[in-house]
């Protein structure tokens, strides 16, 4: 949830069932321990809970980077069915070709849902394409991913966002 490079890593005790099935009951006790104010707190779907984004802006005035999936069945309709004609990207990153992989990032971000979308103190939506090839097999994949941030476009732009999103599946990949 939080970029160890930045803040650091935060024990959790307890087998790793536990772990996984009490994430979003630990998830404010745990960022209660530490200073977070002014730092974007990335987390995966299952931590895309509205008490979540209410806590961390309101009252640890920091931001969320959240991705959207199945369980906000709603938010997740309403952002796909936004991109679903996204047209020239906003962004295209290049990954070297490093880790016997090729990948090319791309980004659509908009502003034009944060009225629609009811989810609190939400400032940008966006998808992101991740198109990898593999060096050795020449295996393609292709994923798509949704999310929210409550960061202003002025606070991080497309660039921004895109980087704070591999940031967050690095940690999750590690």
């Amino acid at each position: 949830m939080l970029h160890p490079k930045k803040v650091g890593v935060l024990p959790q005790q307890g087998d790793e069932e536990a772990k996984r099935t009490n994430e979003i009951k630990t998830a404010i006790p745990l960022l209660d321990a530490i200073d977070i104010e002014g730092k974007v707190i990335t987390a995966d779907a299952l931590l895309t809970q509205r008490d979540l984004a209410n806590y961390l802006v309101l009252r640890r005035k920091a931001h969320y980077h959240f991705t959207v999936k199945g369980n906000q069945a709603t938010l997740l309709a309403d952002i796909e069915l936004y991109f679903r004609n996204r047209g020239e990207p906003d962004f295209i990153l290049n990954d070297p070709a490093d880790h016997g992989r090729i990948e090319t990032r791309k980004i659509w971000v908009t502003t034009e849902l944060n009225d629609y979308l009811h989810f609190p103190h939400v400032q940008q939506a966006f998808v992101v394409e991740r198109h990898t090839i593999d060096k050795k097999t020449g295996r393609l994949s292709f994923e798509t991913a949704y999310g929210i941030t409550s960061q202003s476009a002025e606070q991080a732009g497309a660039q921004s966002v895109l980087a704070t999103n591999r940031g967050h599946w690095s940690i999750e990949n590690s």
